[in-house]
């Protein structure tokens, strides 16, 4: 039994990894690398690994830094299943044809260019006909239901609390009459966080990949944060100035929305208007609605008692262009909620440019913010950001807010792990290098735990690794007393 890292190993984009068990190859995870322009030039290179070995795919959620290679997969030849949890599936037919969209239009675009060079032309990452083959392939399941995928090897998905249908991935492995379980974690929500469960812990676990996002920092608490964005809501109104929220358009959307009109009365957002400026966003809310029975106690008590989620009476849902355009006419008293949640690409930009030069206007970063793209940059307080090839000042005040992450800060990843009684070993993904480390040296001393931070084309023998971390958790005997 083999694992071997591939992506998302020391950064944070581009989940995806090979299992090697019972003469089968898995692929868990195939997403996209996200970043600046020459991180995400990346997803032009070819696989490290040959497409015809893979029997199977397991996705765990359908953000498109975990699945956005999939349709790159199925134009390389794939045509095996792709396991995810029916939500996921749903929610990955929006954002893969999305993406395939822009792929699309990007090459139109570089082709025009092209073309005045007398260079020839570019074809697309890939297209909506390879997004729609994805979706074709994919077999939806359902949250602790196990599932024999390959002789040999058994498949359960649990909730991981971060987007609706996001999972963790436990799997059951028997070769040469061994049986190992290896976990995946995706990516793990926050707990207390609105609409979705907390994420939940399997029982055993022999070899564990766990995300490390915000593995070196704690969020702020929920109640810290709905007074933080009640404040920046209240100083905008003084400023007479627009709120800009970059906001992914899967999970985060659903989440600021729900927030504002839980809070509705207490922040007074009869004063404003609020768009949801994103057609994905507007459709993902659709499948939110439609897996209501994945919903917490708090959300589901909300949907009996008034058939809909808190309300929002002056919310606009903007789904065509010219639409979007008729919101940078508005000086002041708009909320605007778009993707994309990094700011590289989508209707934020245009946003962005029309108000990012205005001092009364307010941009709050609700997510996580990859190294090099343009939301890192309002981040890290850059004066002058590139947008569309023209320099913009920034004037507007920019208020970065962990408390909404989906992600777990360091406090839940340890409570996560923690429950593991066996303390199995773990390989740390998904995380900035530094941000890896300092988790992984932080379960070593509070469990006593074989954490190692995963490297791109690390090979693991899982059973030999499970050996050796078996020996080192034993107990050492401790000298009799005289």
């Amino acid at each position: 039994m083999q694992l071997e890292f591939y992506g998302a190993a020391g950064e944070v984009t581009g989940s995806c990894h090979v299992l090697r068990a019972a003469d089968r190859q898995i692929l868990l995870d195939c997403g996209m690398i996200q970043g600046g322009r020459r991180d995400e030039a990346r997803n032009h290179d070819p696989f490290p690994f040959r497409v015809s070995d893979i029997d199977a795919v397991v996705l765990s959620h359908s953000h498109i830094d975990h699945s956005g290679r999939l349709p790159l997969l199925v134009r390389h030849g794939y045509q095996g299943p792709i396991y995810a949890h029916y939500a996921s599936r749903d929610l990955c037919e929006i954002l893969l044809q999305d993406s395939a969209q822009l792929s699309e239009r990007d090459a139109r675009t570089e082709n025009r260019r092209r073309e005045r060079k007398g260079l020839p032309a570019v074809a697309p990452l890939y297209t909506r006909q390879h997004a729609r083959a994805v979706i074709r392939l994919a077999k939806g399941l359902h949250y602790r239901s196990a599932t024999e995928i390959l002789p040999g090897i058994t498949l359960t998905l649990h909730d991981a609390g971060h987007i609706m249908g996001s999972a963790i991935v436990e799997l059951s492995l028997i070769e040469d009459g061994e049986r190992h379980t290896l976990v995946f974690s995706g990516d793990l929500g926050p707990r207390g966080a609105p609409i979705l469960h907390d994420p939940a812990v399997p029982e055993h676990a022999d070899t564990v990949i766990m995300e490390s996002t915000y593995g070196d920092r704690a969020h702020r608490s929920r109640d810290a944060t709905v007074q933080e964005l009640g404040e920046i809501i209240r100083s905008a109104e003084r400023d007479r100035g627009n709120i800009l929220i970059p906001a992914f358009a899967i999970g985060r959307s659903q989440e600021v929305l729900y927030m504002l009109g839980k809070h509705y009365d207490e922040w007074d957002l009869d004063r404003w208007h609020i768009f949801l400026d994103s057609p994905m966003a507007i459709d993902a809310s659709e499948v939110y609605w439609n897996y209501s029975h994945l919903y917490d106690d708090e959300a589901t008590m909300l949907r009996h008692r008034i058939n809909e989620m808190p309300r929002l009476r002056n919310l606009h849902l903007t789904e065509t262009v010219e639409e979007s355009r008729v919101i940078n006419r508005v000086r002041n008293g708009a909320i605007v909620i778009a993707g994309s949640g990094m700011c590289n690409g989508g209707r934020i930009v245009h946003h962005l440019k029309h108000n990012l030069w205005r001092r009364e206007c307010h941009v709050v970063i609700v997510g996580y913010q990859a190294a090099g793209s343009l939301g890192r940059q309002l981040v890290d307080g850059r004066q002058f950001v590139r947008i569309q090839g023209e320099a913009i000042k920034v004037n507007a005040q920019i208020h970065t807010i962990g408390g909404l992450s989906a992600h777990g800060d360091q406090n839940d990843l340890l409570h996560w792990y923690g429950a593991f009684a066996n303390r199995p070993r773990v390989f740390l993904v998904h995380g900035e290098s530094e941000t890896s480390d300092t988790l992984r040296e932080l379960i070593g001393r509070r469990f006593g735990a074989v954490a190692t931070v995963a490297q791109t084309g690390q090979v693991i023998d899982l059973l030999a690794s499970s050996r050796r971390g078996r020996e080192r958790r034993r107990p050492v005997p401790r000298p009799a007393k005289n």
